[in-house]
């Protein structure tokens, strides 16, 4: 009997713990685009930004690609797809709509990604989903009406909002690439492995696409501004790879190994807040009654299109996260 309660008490401190690392991750997530946006004012483009930041985590990052060296040889096809769509296409499609729209709704667009998925499990798998799933789509979508305001003309830039569209589809791919190896049991991909060769994959294409020989150097020499307040432009690039990149990744995958993939994909929706949140008190970025009523919306819908359950046919949940933690559910439970 006691060595049940010590178990019991082991286990709830756990997931204590795993929570804790879980909104630590989101925490460090949702500030990526709060740094990266005085970097972007200041001169630099944003597909620089983008660059730095994965080159960054991907040199961070390198030991662990050398220690699953193996994965080039068993999933070099998952490896290629999580580099390009998870990493390059999420971050350049986000950091690009940081230059034209707030830091908030760029976000909250991209979070319409758990609702795109269920229509990628519906119409191209031509998998069943539940109603609450179908729900949880009207909802995101509705609230997503009220943050870009569609009554008032789309106040906001078209272009800025059709790039964080593109982020959402290509954290679509976060998800159908997460269910690879979802079969194989405990010859299922690492999830640390991925991540590491998803950043090599993702440098090496952003250094072709942004080609940061023509970056404008001296601007990390310099400060940017935040709100008016003059930041070291070097302390925010160290936050964006360090924080926002490395050990947002690091807690996400840690944190799956404490807590259920539903209970760390609740947990992930709270990147939208918090980097709305930021950017408000930050950036001076405020955003009206309606659109905090519809970002909520947005949160909501993405939580349900999340945590439902799917029909009968599938056995497991068709969106159960952030892309962190779907890759980090393959792993054994340690």
């Amino acid at each position: 009997m006691p060595v049940r309660k010590s178990e019991s008490g082991h286990s709830g401190r756990g997931k204590g713990v795993g929570l804790g690392l879980a909104i630590g991750s989101a925490v460090a997530f949702g500030g990526s685009g709060v740094a990266a946006k005085p970097l972007i004012e200041a001169g630099l483009d944003p597909l620089h930004v983008v660059w730095l930041r994965v080159a960054g985590a991907a040199l961070v990052m390198l030991p662990l690609a050398v220690r699953h060296r193996a994965l080039l040889r068993s999933r070099p096809a998952l490896l290629a797809g999580f580099g390009l769509l998870g990493v390059a296409g999420v971050q350049a499609f986000y950091f690009a709509s940081l230059s034209r729209i707030p830091v908030g709704v760029a976000l909250l667009v991209e979070y319409l990604a758990p609702a795109l998925v269920l229509g990628w499990v519906r119409f191209v798998q031509r998998r069943p989903v539940t109603r609450a799933a179908a729900v949880g789509v009207v909802l995101a979508v509705g609230g997503l009406a009220c943050v870009v305001e569609v009554w008032s003309g789309l106040s906001f830039d078209a272009l800025g909002l059709l790039l964080a569209l593109g982020a959402a589809c290509c954290q679509v791919g976060y998800f159908v690439l997460s269910d690879q190896g979802s079969d194989s049991g405990g010859q299922a991909p690492d999830p640390l492995g991925v991540i590491a060769y998803g950043l090599l994959v993702g440098a090496a294409v952003l250094t072709v696409v942004a080609r940061p020989w023509t970056m404008d150097w001296p601007v990390l020499a310099d400060t940017a501004h935040m709100n008016g307040t003059p930041v070291a432009a070097t302390l925010l690039l160290a936050w964006i790879v360090l924080v926002a990149t490395v050990i947002a990744y690091v807690t996400g995958v840690v944190s799956i190994r404490r807590l259920s993939p539903q209970v760390a994909g609740v947990v992930a929706c709270l990147e939208a807040v918090i980097a709305t949140v930021l950017a408000w008190f930050l950036l001076g970025e405020h955003l009206s009654a309606p659109q905090i009523i519809g970002g909520l919306a947005v949160l909501a819908g993405a939580f349900i299109a999340q945590s439902a359950t799917p029909a009968r046919t599938a056995p497991e949940p068709v969106a159960s996260g952030g892309p962190e933690y779907e890759l980090s559910a393959r792993e054994n439970v340690a």
